[in-house]
Parts: structure tokens; C-alpha cells; sequence
């Protein structure tokens, strides 16, 4: 279970790279990133000049096919420059080239140990779980079982988790339910947030179970923002629980704290489009 502050380490692969135990933290970013000559992708890529912190990604790091020569054209010229802090998660179109392999070979042990797509780090005095939804998910995969160990392991009072296929949508793609696993664990444990890309949106929900169903004292607030730099998907329903749907290019901004956050979704203008606050479980 998720418990009181513990010591600075990595949880889980012993590869994991681990963030800043100060008191608060930042996680900043989005996924559905890096397309040529995109100015869409660059300038998502300003935004994060400006703001200090950790950077996840949330999936399909470099269009089209996640090959070594879109890492190098499509990703590296824009959110590239920030690869030293960034914490990544894959998405489907780095696996359109076979296992991933260019992009455990750009990020190197920053995308975790052997080539897994999943591991945990600190950030402030948070844990963060990058997952990996382009392989198996069930209750008996190796990465639940990994999942269900990190979380019994972890010390903090407070967590995040992110990956590429969201469970709840109101794009185009829907949700996957094959993700329920991971929610389902997540959800037993008493994780805080959640982080999805994949529908090109920005989408908020309010707290809920991995069934749907509102919870506003153990549920999970999912967070969609597939916003990075890709052609941008419109609504085609509003799922339930949905709080805000916002259709323009940005990146999250979570502050971590030690009992709280606070998110700020921040358009390529540099306004917040969308900001709010919540307690840890």
C-alpha cells in the first residue's frame, strides 16, 4: 500500500532513475509528440523550456513509425533538448517498429531496465509509475505482478502513474479496456493520479473506480493530454464523469506536494486552460 514517507530510492527495477526528494515536485508534459516540421511540436516544446521539473511523456514519443530517424528528425530537434530530465512511457507508434527498439535506444535507462517499458522513480514526495500499455496488462502479466510488488514496496504518501492507452475517453479512440488491470491495482493501492495520451485532447475526470463509477474518497483522477504536438482529435461523446475538455495543443503541469497537488493545463499561448487542486488519499 501506499504509506508514510520513506527513504530516497529506486522502487522496483534497480535501474530506475530517481527524481528530486525535495518537498515538491514537479511532473510536466503530455504525449502524441513528436511530428515533423510540426509547429505544433515546437512549440510545446517552448512551453517546457520555461518550466523546470521532471517530464513525462505519454506515449507515441515520434510519429510516424517510431524509427531511430524519427527520434532523430521528429522528437530530438524539439522535446529532444530536454531528454536529460524527461521520464518517458511508449505509446503505439513506437512499437510500429518492431519491440520499440529505437526508442529504448534514445532514452536510454531513463526508459527503464531491459527493455520493459515500465518502472518507478521518485519524484519529490511522490511515486511515479511509468507503465507500458503495448504489452500484456492481465492480472498475470509480468508487469502487474511487478506493478502489484512496486506498490506494496512503495513508502510514499502520495502517487502518480502514466502511460499511453487511456481507460476513459471522449476522442475518437475510446477507451481500452485492457487497461483495467493496471487501473484495478492502481485503484486498490490508493494512487492519486493518473496520465493518459493517445486521443489527441485534453480531458480531465473527476475521481472515480476502475468500473466508472464516481468515488470521491479512494478514486482516481485520470488525466487525457495527448496534446503534444500531433493533429488534434475532436469530441465525439462525453464520457461519463468528464469534467473538461479542452481541443488545443499544451502540456500538464502537476505540482507535488506532500499531501496534495495541483494541476495546471497550459495552452501554447502560455494561459492555463485548466487548474485545480486535490488531496492525496
Amino acid at each position: 500500500m501506499i504509506a508514510g514517507c520513506g527513504t530516497e530510492g529506486p522502487i522496483g527495477p534497480s535501474s530506475t532513475p530517481v527524481s528530486s526528494g525535495s518537498t515538491t515536485a514537479t511532473l510536466v508534459g503530455a504525449g502524441d509528440i513528436g511530428v515533423c516540421a510540426s509547429s505544433a511540436t515546437e512549440a510545446t516544446a517552448r512551453l517546457l523550456d520555461a518550466i523546470p521539473g521532471t517530464i513525462f511523456t505519454a506515449g507515441d514519443n515520434a510519429y510516424p513509425l517510431g524509427t531511430s530517424a524519427d527520434f532523430r528528425d521528429c522528437y530530438h530537434p524539439t522535446w529532444g533538448r530536454h531528454r536529460d530530465r524527461t521520464r518517458p512511457s511508449p505509446g503505439n507508434h513506437d512499437y510500429y517498429t518492431a519491440g520499440a527498439v529505437p526508442y529504448f535506444e534514445y532514452f536510454g535507462a531513463a526508459a527503464g531496465p531491459g527493455g520493459l517499458g515500465y518502472y518507478s522513480f521518485r519524484a519529490g514526495e511522490w511515486t511515479a509509475f511509468s507503465l507500458n500499455s503495448n504489452v500484456p496488462m492481465s492480472s498475470s502479466s509480468s508487469q502487474v505482478v511487478w506493478l502489484q510488488s512496486a506498490l506494496q514496496q512503495s513508502q510514499t504518501p502520495c502517487a502518480v502513474a502514466y502511460w499511453h492507452h487511456p481507460l476513459f475517453s471522449s476522442g475518437p479512440h475510446g477507451g481500452l479496456p485492457e487497461t483495467r488491470g493496471l487501473w484495478r491495482s492502481l485503484y486498490d493501492a490508493g494512487v492519486d493520479v493518473i496520465l493518459n495520451g493517445h486521443d489527441h485532447l485534453y480531458e480531465r475526470f473527476a475521481p472515480q473506480d476502475p468500473d466508472g463509477r464516481m468515488d470521491a474518497a479512494r478514486g482516481i483522477r485520470q488525466f487525457t493530454v495527448g496534446t503534444g504536438g500531433a493533429e488534434l482529435y475532436p469530441t465525439v461523446r462525453v464520457a461519463a464523469n468528464t469534467e473538461t475538455i479542452v481541443n488545443e495543443y499544451g502540456v500538464l503541469k502537476l505540482t507535488l506536494r506532500s499531501a496534495s497537488y495541483t494541476w495546471e493545463f497550459i495552452g501554447i499561448d502560455g494561459r492555463v486552460r485548466d487548474s485545480g487542486s486535490g488531496a492525496c488519499h
